[in-house]
């Protein structure tokens, strides 16, 4: 039997234990948390991740968890709606969009009990040759499997022990500043008032929204790289975001209040991977580890697509990590290369850079309307 590791309880690595270990593989994941994360904003489960999930028999248990949210109001700083997009119209009816915590926990629910998980553990060295591969942890007795996955996310180790240092670097031109940073936080019950629309209020190169529901804080705003940025530092992420927001009104001075008091705030650069290839000898790369970023919630719906794809590639051509391999990038690169080519026109949605460009967005969705009757011809097409 062969044996892989997935490093990543996420999205993407729960996801591919389930479909390795259907196919007879014996897996363990490695989780550098202690537990799942239960935070960040709702994503979506859509497109090609549905089936897959449809196949895990987990849509009932995400359809239960929707998140209910309607669409988006922009509004002004005396909290006037200036704009909508009624987010349903182009969703198709078995799409879902859910808070990322449960989506995580319904994944890991479905996958525990077919592989082995190592919480609170790291992988720290890697060393492969033509047949396996010995890894290093900072806890667990070091082990030697058949095919290391990295599914760790935008700051992989799995990434940096197998392609080097350098490409962890924005010199290389690998991993990109996107030229923003964003940040998600989680609300106490009632302090997102009432409503099923997101409400978001923009500032040139700044927006602030708040999620009905999960109630959430989510943060985006514009900013060249912080020289010494620190993914892991709490405190220096509290600093950025109240110096970036500290001019911004509506119900920016409350919610600052609430990251000043958070032990639970997420807070990132929007970055991008670029990878020329996602995979070296036994070790490959999925999810964002390779291929980050979408603004749009887009990541989870790749992340299970590409773990399904990755699965079905590595069971057809067992003993051939390599065609494999070949095979998952060559499939999943169409989906992803898209996205990836969209993050401009996303960050312009959401956060336009002048005023300008705010009263331009505003205006446009007044087209919305008609965008969405076609989207919804275009569904029903394809039903």
């Amino acid at each position: 039997m062969s044996t892989a590791l997935i490093s990543g309880a996420g999205i993407a690595g729960t996801t591919l234990a389930y479909w390795l270990a259907g196919h007879g593989f014996r897996v363990t994941v490695v989780e550098r948390g202690g537990r799942l994360r239960s935070s960040g904003n709702p994503v979506d489960v859509r497109g090609p991740a549905v089936p897959v999930a449809e196949r895990m028999g987990v849509m009932p248990r995400l359809r239960r968890a929707t998140t209910g949210t309607t669409g988006v109001s922009f509004v002004d700083a005396a909290g006037r709606r200036t704009g909508r997009m009624d987010m349903r119209a182009v969703q198709r009816p078995d799409e879902v969009e859910v808070p990322r915590g449960d989506l995580a926990s319904i994944l890991y629910e479905a996958s525990r009990d077919r592989a082995e998980f190592l919480f609170d553990d790291s992988i720290t060295a890697l060393g492969q040759d033509e047949h396996g591969v010995e890894v290093s942890f900072e806890r667990a007795a070091p082990r030697r499997f058949d095919l290391v996955i990295g599914a760790d996310g935008l700051h992989s180790v799995t990434r940096r022990l197998t392609f080097g240092q350098e490409t962890e670097t924005p010199q290389s031109g690998l991993v990109r500043h996107m030229g923003l940073y964003v940040a998600t936080m989680p609300l106490g019950d009632g302090a997102a008032g009432a409503g099923r629309d997101i409400l978001m209020h923009n500032t040139p190169g700044k927006a602030v929204a708040v999620n009905p529901r999960p109630a959430g804080a989510f943060f985006l705003y514009r900013s060249p790289e912080e020289p010494g940025f620190d993914h892991r530092d709490t405190e220096q992420h509290k600093r950025m975001l109240i110096d970036a927001f500290a001019d911004v009104s509506w119900r920016a001075p409350e919610l600052l209040d609430h990251v000043r008091a958070a032990d639970d705030l997420y807070f990132d650069s929007v970055s991008q991977v670029r990878l020329p290839r996602w995979w070296k000898g036994r070790v490959a790369l999925l999810g964002d580890a390779a291929s980050c970023v979408s603004l749009f919630g887009d990541g989870s719906t790749l992340a299970i697509a590409g773990a399904f794809t990755l699965a079905e590639a590595l069971a057809a051509h067992s003993g051939d990590p390599a065609a494999a391999f070949r095979r998952y990038e060559a499939a999943h690169r169409r989906l992803v290369d898209p996205k990836q080519r969209n993050v401009a026109q996303a960050s312009a949605l959401l956060v336009p850079a002048t005023r300008g460009g705010i009263l331009a967005r505003n205006l446009a969705t007044r087209l919305w309307p008609a965008v969405a009757a076609t989207t919804r011809l275009k569904h029903a097409l394809a039903r």
